[in-house]
């Protein structure tokens, strides 16, 4: 079970330049956008179009409930963002693990509700499926600690969910 959890953990990491490709495309287009010729073999950086996708990657833990197990994680793409004109900060993923089949959940609909430090919860943010993961850019731009609530409906039709925070330094 160890096992399966790190290679889908790491077939999640890997897969992170192609969400953060994604979502910095307008989202209306996707069929156009050609996959088959990036360039996968430098993880830690994306050059696509002349922009180059950096940033720290940190994972906010793991969380299990009712059978499902939720890795996040928050790629900082403040930098990136800002040269765009762009608000958001940070990428945030999440995968889903079937405990029982350590087989991963790709399939259903996924949002996340972000309350600041201030205590002011935001609109909730639809996550979009990135091979492998679900995912969307965020704002977390005032330092202090951010609630990252996490509503989901996979696959089973079961509605759960999870409780993350992170602080911004």
């Amino acid at each position: 079970m160890k096992a399966i959890r790190l290679i889908l953990a790491a077939a999640f990491l890997l897969s992170l330049p192609l969400g953060a490709l994604a979502a910095s495309h307008e989202h209306g287009d996707h069929g156009k956008m050609d996959h088959g010729k990036m360039d996968h073999g430098d993880h830690g950086k994306m050059d696509h179009d002349g922009m180059e996708m950096h940033g720290d990657m940190t994972m906010l833990g793991e969380q299990e409930v009712e059978g499902i197990e939720a890795m996040v994680h928050l790629k900082d793409v403040s930098a990136q963002m800002a040269k765009m004109k762009m608000d958001f900060t940070h990428h945030f993923m999440v995968m889903f693990v079937d405990t029982s089949s350590g087989e991963p959940v790709e399939e259903g609909t996924v949002a996340v509700k972000v309350t600041g430090p201030g205590g002011k919860t935001a609109k909730p943010v639809k996550l979009m499926g990135m091979q492998g993961h679900f995912g969307a850019d965020i704002p977390l731009k005032a330092k202090g600690e951010y609630k990252l609530e996490i509503g989901s409906k996979l696959k089973d039709g079961r509605s759960r969910q999870f409780q993350f925070t992170y602080t911004v330094q």
